[in-house]
């Protein structure tokens, strides 16, 4: 029987009204949440991802921001940017849109964010939290990842999961996250050795290496979940890092690309943004 399919669209949607009506509340209380997007260059992707985001919180009723900064901007004038809405109380979540300009150094400027504004879970604080499993703010791909293999409705205690990709954005978070559900964890990467041992014993299977077709219908256990982050373009078209029409034929469950993870982070990010409204009404 063919895999069910992890709609991340139909997920994605009902999270919005969920927020939408969270924002609802806040503003009752006299405070509209507001996320700011610094957009460096003008990188298609990125211009696409930024448009993405500010529909998204125009959706739910959250103030958005997008600040442009040219290519050739230098390091002081970004993290001056960031001081800046660190100081702007109607600005609850900063995010800087990456990838940045060769000339610019990323771990620095997000490290300037204020960890509790930091909406994309990367701030050193938010990472070292996540951890130790401290509260924090999660990293928005992987909390929409969890969110979509909690959906399954599967009990992960115990279960064997296989994280493909060791990024700080997405492969270590995910594997930490996974951990906390009390599974065993495996986390694989370019130089693992025979792959496939690792990934035929995964109850869950997790890529993000972006690399096309790279997950083959042989390498999936029967039965698994598989999660899908890979976006990438081939002839034009986006498809992710597993082989969707081959491994759907063997696997329990699994996200389609597009329409599945992708559409999770942004509704992470809006997830994100109102619970940092959320902490600064509660803090004051």
């Amino acid at each position: 029987m063919p895999a069910k399919i992890l709609d991340g669209k139909v997920m994605s949607a009902a999270i919005r009204e969920q927020v939408a009506c969270r924002v609802a509340a806040l503003k009752d209380r006299g405070l509209t949440p507001g996320l700011a997007v610094i957009l460096v260059g003008n990188d298609p992707a990125s211009e696409i991802y930024v448009r993405n985001k500010r529909n998204g919180c125009e959706e739910t009723g959250i103030y958005s921001r997008t600040i442009r900064m040219a290519e050739t901007i230098r390091q002081e004038e970004l993290e001056a940017q960031i001081e800046e809405l660190n100081r702007d109380d109607a600005i609850h979540g900063i995010l800087v849109q990456l990838p940045l300009p060769a000339q610019l150094d990323e771990q620095a400027a997000l490290a300037k964010i204020l960890p509790e504004k930091d909406v994309d879970g990367f701030h050193l604080i938010n990472a070292g939290l996540l951890m130790t499993g401290g509260k924090g703010v999660t990293a928005c791909t992987p909390k929409g990842a969890l969110h979509m293999i909690r959906s399954t409705g599967t009990d992960l205690n115990g279960k064997e999961a296989v994280v493909i990709g060791r990024s700080n954005i997405v492969g270590k978070p995910m594997a930490m996250l996974l951990l906390h559900e009390n599974c065993t964890v495996t986390i694989c990467h370019s130089r693992t050795k025979d792959l496939k041992t690792h990934t035929r014993r995964a109850d869950i299977l997790v890529s993000a290496v972006g690399r096309a077709g790279f997950v083959t219908a042989d390498m999936v256990k029967e039965g698994a979940i598989v999660i899908d982050v890979g976006i990438n373009r081939v002839d034009g078209k986006v498809c992710g890092d597993v082989d969707f029409e081959g491994v759907k034929e063997v696997a329990g469950w699994i996200t389609p690309v597009p329409g599945g993870v992708g559409k999770m982070t942004i509704a992470m990010l809006l997830v994100n943004t109102v619970e940092a409204a959320e902490r600064k009404l509660a803090g004051d």
